[in-house]
């Protein structure tokens, strides 16, 4: 199955996965395979920095995808992993 990289790719959890594991590898300067679902953010090495950077990131890719995508700064406190974002990003788009 092959898939535009346009505003036509859908999302879904598997979707909203890869991105986040794939711009937190960036971040992290490590593989995409290194990160873990369910290993806590500061295991992994991602401090605050980190998560502000993974945030803004994340807002960016899928603000071409959906209008005006936001993730409030009060809601980064429950964000301890890879599961938790991914989690928080299909809720807040209504994915589920």
């Amino acid at each position: 199955m092959t898939t535009d990289a346009g505003s036509n790719t859908s999302l879904d959890r598997e979707s909203i996965l890869a991105l986040v594991r794939e711009q937190l590898a960036q971040i992290l300067e490590v593989s995409p395979d290194d990160i873990d679902e369910d290993i806590p953010f500061d295991v992994m090495g991602a401090d605050s920095l980190a998560l502000i950077e993974l945030v803004e990131a994340l807002e960016e890719n899928l603000a071409s995808q959906v209008a005006g995508f936001h993730i409030d700064d009060e809601d980064l406190e429950s964000l301890g992993s890879v599961r938790d974002a991914v989690d928080y990003v299909v809720a807040k788009l209504n994915l589920a």
